[in-house]
């Protein structure tokens, strides 16, 4: 007899003013070949779940549940699937799936798959109180960290650790950040434990202000110069009108990484101002598995300061609002099952 269990999904995407999710009740899904079923504990919410839930990404999978930050213990193993027992705390992240067979898959660039999978868009995340996962691509999450704080790691982390990569800081480098929300207070003390310096640009002041605890060298508002050239930045904010003010603030030779799925239009740049002396604009997108078990074991070993504002699960909606309206300093996180 199946079980109803809990869900939220977007119902009608739209802006988050006009409530597009819908909580209600579901079967539970059943793992097939390769799958494991997990109790969700918690799910992060990222801004991409807003992107999916406001339009800005189209839908691929009618009345999906979003959520790809997910933290369960594994209940039930679908045929064949052997990696992990009943009982195992396990993390769902962004990429659910690759074909394995394009050119990219071949040769460790999975994240750039030409028929991948996500999960919370392709097929159902977080926002309930059961989620399927293919064994392959779940991870085992370093101890020392709760439910609530480990959930984090699993797509702020990875992709700001990842976008960390593609901006190649140099040894002892100079960062800049803009926007300082889940992502980006991760990423920062990465490039802190690095030995860089790292200078925030964000328009919240209280997110300037954890900024300033993390141990970075300065904090001002999204638009100001930082107070020297920078060797690299990241573009976390889906702020295209920062592009070019990043790109300036960029010494000759340095890269500008935009890491996010969505972004509002870039304003037309300037050659000579923006991108002359090698200056680089690239995109992060997604990211591989191997991505994934670098971050998680690096986060094992440094002990990072995760700071989370947790959401009852009847809250979803209010907290990606407050998402949204950049209300939430770190990182959201839906409360799922009992903690």
């Amino acid at each position: 007899m199946a079980i109803r269990v809990r869900v939220w999904w977007v119902n009608r995407p739209g802006p988050i003013e006009g409530g597009p999710l819908h909580e209600g009740q579901r079967d539970d899904p059943v793992p097939g070949p390769g799958e494991v079923r997990l109790r969700v504990s918690c799910c992060g919410i990222c801004r991409t779940d807003l992107h999916l839930a406001e339009g800005d990404l189209p839908q691929r999978h009618p009345a999906v549940v979003p959520g790809h930050q997910v933290v369960g213990y594994v209940d039930a193993l679908g045929p064949g699937a052997g990696r992990f027992a009943r009982g195992d705390r396990v993390g769902v992240a962004w990429l659910r799936g690759t074909c394995g067979r394009c050119r990219f898959c071949r040769h460790g660039q999975e994240n750039l798959c030409r028929a991948p999978l996500f999960t919370g868009w392709d097929a159902d995340g977080g926002y309930a109180e059961l989620c399927l996962v293919d064994e392959r691509f779940a991870y085992r999450l370093p101890e020392g960290y709760d439910d609530v704080h480990a959930a984090s790691l699993l797509c702020s982390g990875i992709i700001g650790y990842r976008a960390l990569r593609l901006c190649h800081l140099p040894p002892a480098g100079r960062l800049g950040i803009f926007g300082f929300g889940a992502s980006a207070h991760l990423t920062a003390q990465l490039a802190l434990r690095q030995g860089a310096t790292v200078h925030v640009l964000t328009r919240s002041e209280d997110a300037q202000a954890l900024a300033l605890e993390l141990g970075v060298a300065s904090a001002g508002g999204a638009s100001d110069p930082p107070p020297e050239p920078l060797d690299a930045a990241i573009l976390f904010a889906p702020a295209g009108e920062l592009v070019p003010t990043a790109l300036r603030a960029l010494e000759r030779g340095g890269t500008l990484a935009v890491a996010g799925i969505h972004l509002s239009p870039i304003p037309g740049l300037d050659y000579a101002a923006d991108l002359f002396h090698e200056r680089v604009l690239r995109s992060v997108t997604a990211n591989t598995r191997r991505d994934g078990d670098e971050f998680l074991a690096l986060a094992g070993a440094l002990d990072l300061r995760i700071v989370t504002t947790p959401y009852g699960f009847e809250e979803a909606q209010d907290a990606l609002r407050d998402v949204a309206e950049d209300r939430v300093v770190g990182a959201a996180v839906l409360v799922v099952g009992d903690q």
